[in-house]
């Protein structure tokens, strides 16, 4: 939020100086609650680790012992606490008719009024609605979304025009290196399949 605007600000012809009291939110020492530690939640855990964050999850599993311990993280069986406690809120689960609309009106209310909420999944796991009405009453600070549903957003929709929310086009593995890895990854699959040996990215495997 303050990234996107503060630039706005630095390049603005309207610009005279720069406000002192335009503070943001620090991320060190802040409570991250994580729902979904897969394999991508576990990796931004690594990456909150490193900025002393105390780091909360909820999984459908709970990881083990020694995983936990590596990156300091602690299980919230319950989601409802995991959202009552942290200053950010990341989803990082699949969609599913289990995770559709997984926060909605019940859940941003039970977050603080000074969190942010922040969605790297799929946009359908939020209700858009709920989430426009807990932004413009201030239910919650703000929200990140690099996925919406749909997208792109109707020009029109009343997310596009919040001062308190930041949207990215789904750019979360938008990289020349990713891309390449994905690739490499996808052939590999292939060449595995077309030559009777066992899959290394099987999506449901046996």
């Amino acid at each position: 939020m303050y990234l996107h605007a503060g630039c706005q600000i630095s390049v603005s012809p309207d610009t005279k100086y720069f406000a002192v009291d335009w503070l943001g939110v620090e991320v060190t020492r802040g409570t991250l609650g994580i729902i979904g530690m897969g394999s991508i939640g576990y990796k931004v855990a690594q990456r909150a680790r490193a900025f002393n964050m105390r780091i909360l999850y909820h999984n459908r599993n709970r990881r083990r012992k020694e995983e936990e311990e590596a990156v300091g993280a602690h299980y919230c069986a319950k989601m409802e606490d995991l959202l009552q406690q942290s200053d950010f809120v990341m989803l990082v689960v699949n969609l599913t008719p289990e995770t559709h609309s997984l926060i909605g009106k019940k859940e941003l209310g039970l977050m603080k009024p000074t969190a942010t909420l922040i969605n790297i999944s799929r946009g359908a796991v939020i209700d858009q609605d709920a989430l426009v009405e807990a932004l413009q009453n201030k239910v919650i600070r703000a929200a990140a979304l690099d996925v919406t549903y749909p997208e792109p957003l109707p020009r029109d929709h009343p997310l596009l025009n919040l001062n308190n929310v930041i949207i990215t086009p789904h750019i979360g593995t938008a990289t020349v290196q990713a891309m390449r890895m994905m690739a490499e990854e996808a052939i590999a699959n292939m060449l595995a399949v077309l030559n009777d040996q066992p899959i290394p990215s099987e999506v449901f495997p046996k």
